[in-house]
Formats: C-alpha cells, sequence, structure tokens
C-alpha cells in the first residue's frame, strides 16, 4: 500500500498530465481483468485521442482546460475552467472529441485490415460506437453540445434514442445520463431565444448552424456506417462468441 501511495504520489508531480497518467492507469488495470490487456490499452487509448480533441479545441480557443481524467465504466473527461462560453465556442469544443476520436477509429480499423487483427477490429468497433453514441443530440452528451448551438429543441431528438438504449441494454450509466438530462430538457421545453439567459446563443449566425449541423451529420453518419461495417467483419471472424 505504501509503494502505490509512493507512486501517485510521483505520477502527480508530473504535472498538468499526471492525474491523467494516474486515473488512465487504475482504468487499464479495471478494464484489462475483465476484458483482457490488449483490448483494454486500446479502449483506453481511443479515449483518450477523444478527450485530447475536446483539450486541443480548448486550448485553441484560449480557453483554460484540464487534463483528461478517467473514471472506469464512466469514461472520460476534460474540465473546462471557463463557465460562460457562447454557445458556438462549445459546439466546436464538443464537435473536436468525436471527429479526433473516429479519425482514431480509422486508424485502428485500417491496422486490423493490413495485419489482419480480430483484436484491432474490436477496439476500432468500439471506438466508432463510443463516439456514435456521444454524438446523441442530448446534452450532457457531446452531441447535445453540439446541436444545442443549432437548437435546444433538437434534444427532444436525443431523449427517446436513450430510452430506447435503456430497454434494450439497461445500463446504470444510461440512466445516470438521462437524470443528468433532465433539466436541460427542462430548458429546452421553455427555451426562448430572445430571453436575457439565452444571449450565449445569439452569436450564432445561420451560416455557423448550417456548418455545425453539416459536420454533425456527417460524423453521424460515418460513424453509424463505420460501427456497422465493422461489426459484420467481427462477426465474420467469429461464430457466435467464438472466434475461428
Amino acid at each position: 500500500m505504501i509503494k502505490l501511495l509512493i507512486l501517485a504520489f510521483k505520477v502527480f508531480k508530473l504535472g498538468k498530465f499526471g492525474g491523467t497518467a494516474l486515473t488512465m492507469i487504475a482504468s487499464l488495470v479495471i478494464y484489462a481483468w475483465i476484458f483482457g490487456w490488449g483490448y483494454a490499452a486500446g479502449f483506453i487509448g481511443l479515449l483518450f485521442v477523444h478527450e485530447m480533441g475536446h483539450y486541443l479545441a480548448a486550448r485553441r480557443r484560449g480557453l483554460a482546460v484540464g487534463a483528461p481524467t478517467f473514471i472506469p465504466f464512466v469514461g472520460a473527461w476534460i474540465e473546462l475552467k471557463d463557465t460562460t462560453l457562447d454557445a458556438e465556442t462549445e459546439a466546436f469544443v464538443a464537435l473536436a472529441g468525436p471527429f479526433v476520436g473516429t479519425l482514431g477509429a480509422f486508424a485502428c480499423y485500417l491496422a486490423a485490415r493490413e495485419y489482419d487483427s480480430r483484436l484491432l477490429l474490436a477496439v476500432a468497433y468500439s471506438g466508432f460506437f463510443l463516439n456514435l453514441f456521444n454524438l446523441i443530440p442530448l446534452s450532457p452528451l457531446d452531441g447535445g453540445r453540439i446541436t444545442g448551438a443549432v437548437s435546444p429543441r433538437l434534444w427532444f431528438l436525443g431523449a427517446p434514442i436513450l430510452v430506447a438504449m435503456l430497454f434494450v441494454q439497461p445500463s446504470p450509466l444510461l440512466v445516470m445520463i438521462l437524470i443528468m438530462a433532465i433539466p436541460a430538457l427542462q430548458a429546452a421545453w421553455r427555451f426562448d431565444p430572445e430571453a436575457p439567459e439565452n444571449a450565449r446563443y445569439k452569436p450564432v449566425t445561420f451560416e455557423t448552424r448550417f456548418e455545425l449541423m453539416a459536420f454533425y451529420m456527417l460524423l453521424v453518419v460515418t460513424t453509424a456506417l463505420m460501427a456497422g461495417a465493422v461489426h459484420t467483419d467481427l462477426a465474420a471472424h467469429c461464430n457466435g462468441l467464438i472466434c475461428r
């Protein structure tokens, strides 16, 4: 125990990314115990790539941002220390995560095809599905922050998607996200673009809304098609749960 505490202290002394390294290692150990080291490392790596997309986008906009933090079976996040963002900036930072994360999943997919690796194929599928899930148009997911800049009322499209997923595959994480989404849905129901509390939406021009929606839909279609294609490839390698 003392050795672990000393190791944790040394990691945190590494600076801004010390906490990231420690929480990544903790997540890696837990996922490896369940899924094996190879898959765990690949999955954690793609989570990190996704979060670094957010981090770099935030830094590009000059925002104060914390390094990624990981929690097993919940995911990872970055902490934006600027809490008064306009809707366009929030959407820009939100969009960067799934975009960079999808590029990471593509890299795994290409490597899987090159080396005929079922492991990398499984990691790629997780990456595409992870980013597709995050694009559900419901706050606090990335998709909610992106579509919120277009219109918060789009969140009412995401709520039934999440409820349907909860019925198909019950999960405490889905329940937690739904609970967190309730205040956002209530705000969307009462949304008045002219109200003073919604001033952060005013700088978002029609052209910006169109570009955000076009890029968002491109990501949704891409991640959905790739998740389906990779799932088919995995099925071709496996018979039920036993791989050939």
